[in-house]
Parts: structure tokens; C-alpha cells; sequence
């Protein structure tokens, strides 16, 4: 089956990060995704997200930029270049994993889920490659 994605309409917006992560969560969720940003690349200078829903049920946020970002993982030795929503992708993956270790059951199960949704579409971007690479 294939996974489409959709962005995520402007009168959605704020309900974003609470519909995905939860109002316990999304706060922190949010911040996790910028300082991950950062942490990744060093050409992430902040800027507007945009927000997409999958075709699954899965989710991800991805910078609007028509720039290519330089990613290098610490973790796993991984240097590239990747379009935006390439790199949107990974810190998504990246925020996702992490919050499956969170101290909720519930919460852990919801965020596994959303994290294999979401390397599912990763299996079938245009930048697969770079992406699995990036996470693994």
C-alpha cells in the first residue's frame, strides 16, 4: 500500500502538536524537535516547520526551506546533504525514537507506533538512502 503524505492545512496548525504528541507532551515535543534540528546540522538556523499527516496515520515536521542541509550523526558517524524534508524526516525519526523511552506506557506504545508509520513512508521517500542511513 502505498503512504501518501499531506500537509498540514494553516487553520490546523495550532492544534499540530497537541493532536500529535498530546498536551502532556507537545511542549516538550516541540522543543525536541528544534534542538535536535540543531544538534544535527549546523546550516538549521531556525525558520518556519511545516507539518504533515500520513496516509497511515503517522505524522512528521519538516523545515520550509528550499535549502539542502548537511546532517552529520555523532552516534553513527553519517555525513550528507539532504533537501529539507529529508532532514524533517530524520530529526522526526529522531524525537519519535527518543520518546519511546518516555516514563509512560501509554505514551511509549502511541510514540513506537507513530515512529514505525513514519520509517515506513521513510522506506519509500525519494532520499530513503540517506534517511535510513541518518537513523540507524
Amino acid at each position: 500500500m502505498k503512504i501518501t503524505h499531506h500537509e498540514v492545512p494553516a487553520s490546523e496548525r495550532l492544534a499540530f502538536f497537541p493532536k500529535s504528541f498530546g498536551m502532556r507532551m507537545m511542549m516538550a515535543a516541540e522543543a525536541m524537535v528544534y534542538d535536535r534540528a540543531s544538534e544535527l546540522s549546523t546550516d538549521y538556523k531556525g525558520g518556519l516547520w511545516m507539518f504533515y499527516t500520513l496516509s497511515n496515520g503517522g505524522f512528521y515536521m519538516a523545515p520550509q526551506s528550499p535549502e539542502r542541509f548537511t546532517v552529520a550523526v555523532q552516534g553513527n558517524d553519517y555525513e550528507g546533504e539532504v533537501s529539507a524534508d529529508a532532514f524533517g524526516l530524520i530529526v522526526s525519526l529522531f524525537v519519535l525514537g527518543a520518546l519511546c523511552w518516555i516514563d509512560h506506557e501509554d505514551l511509549r506504545e502511541k510514540f513506537a507506533t507513530h515512529f514505525h508509520q513514519l520509517r515506513d513512508f521513510a522506506r519509500v521517500h525519494a532520499e530513503a538512502g540517506a534517511i535510513l542511513r541518518a537513523i540507524d
